[in-house]
């Protein structure tokens, strides 16, 4: 029986130009949407043409895929790396923590999935479902096992993790409007002291 012939490694152009590709597409993607971005802005970008654009990729849909399926891999390490056997307090402080950097650090990829999620998640709903959903409920049942044992104080795993994505994350998705705010260095001015006492405060077990 033959066996059926292999596709060839990618050569370092392909791979080369892939990645460029999806790095322009990232920036437009960012500042457009996904609705407002076209190819022949990404291939603007990308210094290519329309045509090699189409080489690579498919359309402008598998671009915006293959990048949420990027992001979707390292935004959710933070929250597998809550450990079950650590200080629940500390743990969760250092997710916290972890979350801001991430968003300080990745605005675009922040916001890429920022606007999927305000379209309705079209693109993205069986990633969600398949891997953000499992490891959400396991880390907010933790979270509640915490809060029953008294580790840390009362309060519902699911809101706090939601609590926690939307005052890390606004750094990133709002962070024009922060700027024009409090001035282009506010969203690294601060934040990780504020967060870190509010938290604390509200996760702190009850002592009395």
């Amino acid at each position: 029986m033959t066996e059926p012939l292999k596709s060839p490694a990618p050569s370092r152009i392909q791979r080369r130009n892939r990645a460029r590709i999806l790095e322009a597409a990232l920036d437009v993607f960012a500042q457009h949407g996904y609705r407002g971005a076209t190819l022949d802005q990404i291939a603007d970008s990308a210094g290519l043409s329309k045509p090699n654009i189409l080489y690579y990729f498919a359309g402008k849909e598998e671009i915006h895929v293959t990048l949420l399926h990027q992001l979707m891999d390292n935004w959710l390490e933070p929250l597998r790396q809550l450990d079950p056997d650590g200080s629940p307090l500390e743990e969760l402080l250092t997710y916290v923590r972890r979350k801001l950097e991430m968003s300080q650090a990745f605005p675009r990829e922040s916001r890429l999935f920022a606007n999927e999620i305000l379209q309705g998640a079209p693109r993205i709903a069986p990633l969600l479902e398949a891997e953000l959903k499992p490891l959400f409920d396991g880390a907010a049942a933790l979270i509640d096992r915490w809060a029953g044992a008294g580790a840390i104080a009362q309060v519902d795993g699911r809101h706090l993790i939601f609590s926690i994505w939307a005052t890390t994350q606004h750094y990133a998705d709002f962070e024009a409007q922060i700027a024009k705010l409090m001035g282009p260095d506010a969203p690294r001015e601060g934040a990780a002291e504020f967060l870190n006492g509010l938290y604390t405060r509200a996760l702190a077990p009850d002592q009395s």
